[in-house]
């Protein structure tokens, strides 16, 4: 069995064209789980946006996060080289569930969580059910009930098409699994996950122990009122705002261009994550 295992692993990775220097694969509670490693440290765990990659939503920030800590950046069920478990419907709990699996396989008790968008959802989650596992959170660009976005937002899923999601999404998916109909699977999951999705409720988030770093755009998806709201509920949160959209201020790909320089947030995330031994 545990031959048929590695088998499996050995042709998904030669198939999907993962990194063969930082790209692994782990099988995690049915998943073939793909993720990211670099430099060394204590481990700082990344969790990506919708229809996402480690690299689209990190790229701009693993160079530098790396030099002080051990990323591990993974990729969700559907997302990137991972695969799809058949197409089962996706959720915050059961990728949540997914990271904290592969933790236990690679024998880490206890990691940092920097997750964007829908991935600070999922770290929130795991923030929620698994707090021993927690040291310090980042969340970006992120809301936990739906009042944190405007009602347009939620209205658009009523209508959702493939034809709206960014070009360097689709783009960063096909690189890795040149599969038009996987992607169009990918991007429905997505669009049922946002319409089903219900508030977690304050009393929940107010259990959150752990030193946790809000941050967002001035002019994000997520609204400054709703971050700001989370943030009083937190006991040991603090918020950031930047100028911009949805996840520019941390170099996301979709948002960041050339001429904007390095992502403005970079000082203060790595401040907040520096170990209080360093």
């Amino acid at each position: 069995m545990r031959i048929f295992i590695k088998l499996i692993i050995y042709i998904a990775m030669n198939t999907h064209g993962a990194n063969a220097q930082n790209g692994q694969y782990a099988v995690v509670n049915g998943l073939h789980m793909y993720y990211e490693e670099y430099g060394k440290g204590s481990p700082l765990v990344l969790i990506h946006g919708a229809a996402s990659t480690v690299q689209t939503s990190f790229g701009r920030l693993i160079p530098e996060l790396s030099k002080t800590h051990r990323i591990i950046g993974v990729e969700m069920q559907a997302h990137g080289h991972s695969d799809n478990r058949d197409g089962r419907p996706i959720s915050f709990e059961q990728d949540a569930e997914d990271v904290v699996e592969l933790l236990r396989q690679m024998h880490i008790e206890k990691a940092d969580f920097f997750g964007f968008s829908n991935g600070a959802t999922t770290a929130l989650e795991i923030a929620i059910h698994h707090p021993t596992l927690v040291g310090r959170l980042v969340f970006a660009s992120s809301m936990y009930k739906r009042s944190g976005c405007a009602p347009a937002f939620w209205q658009g899923f009523g209508n959702a098409r493939l034809e709206v999601m960014p070009d360097v999404y689709k783009k960063a998916f096909l690189s890795t699994n040149p599969n038009p109909a996987a992607l169009k699977i990918m991007f429905d999951q997505c669009v049922q996950r946002m319409q089903k999705f219900t508030d977690i409720q304050d009393s929940v988030v107010q259990s959150v122990r752990a030193k946790t770093l809000i941050i967002l755009g001035d002019h994000d998806v997520p609204l400054v009122e709703g971050a700001l709201a989370m943030s009083r509920l937190m006991p040991y949160a603090s918020l950031a705002v930047f100028p911009g959209g949805h996840g520019g201020y941390m170099g996301e790909i979709a948002v960041w261009k050339e001429q904007d320089g390095p992502p403005v947030a970079l000082p203060l995330i790595r401040q907040f994550l520096k170990s209080e031994s360093e």
